[in-house]
């Protein structure tokens, strides 16, 4: 009996202490708010998602020394560009420990122009509950997270520019 009441007791305790914790995020999965963060880009400015509502935007977490990521930039880089003065923004955060001349060798050498985000600690692809690099997550207008892609895609794709667009339209 005095094993159960200290069990009860020990249940009773976490719980309270639960109640008064703040509520955890949503995890980032489809059909959820895309987590807020605030990372500065190659010059220093601080980029900040919420931002970014009203917006459809394309969360892309890479590094340069890993080869899918090497091989889908070029797509990103030509979606970027099919994108340029429509309701889009591309953020390609980087989680290379060497943070901003990693990042910039890499786009002097492959002649690269994306708006690039740090993450060296790694903080944002945590929040994110990354499981490698790239991994991709796009969220509509609202701020919400309508996919999520793991690996490497063609993002230069016709059919992917299309349902980009019919985001930005509200279809």
């Amino acid at each position: 009996m005095r094993r159960l009441f200290g069990l009860l007791l020990v249940v009773v305790l976490f719980a309270g202490v639960g109640c008064t914790k703040k509520e955890a995020a949503l995890p980032a999965t489809e059909g959820n708010p895309a987590p807020e963060f605030t990372l500065k880009d190659l010059s220093g400015k601080s980029v900040q998602l919420s931002s970014l509502k009203g917006t459809v935007v394309l969360v892309n977490f890479w590094a340069t020394w890993c080869p899918p990521c090497r091989e889908e930039i070029p797509s990103m880089v030509k979606l970027n560009q099919a994108m340029q003065g429509k309701n889009f923004q591309m953020l390609a955060i980087s989680i290379d420990e060497g943070g901003k001349g990693a990042v910039e060798d890499f786009f002097k050498q492959g002649g690269v122009t994306l708006p690039a985000l740090l993450d060296t600690d790694g903080k944002v692809a945590r929040l994110y509950g990354t499981t490698g690099v790239p991994e991709t997550f796009v969220v509509d207008t609202k701020g919400m997270i309508v996919k999520k892609v793991v690996g490497g895609m063609d993002w230069s794709n016709p059919q992917v520019i299309q349902a980009l667009e019919q985001l930005m339209s509200g279809k």
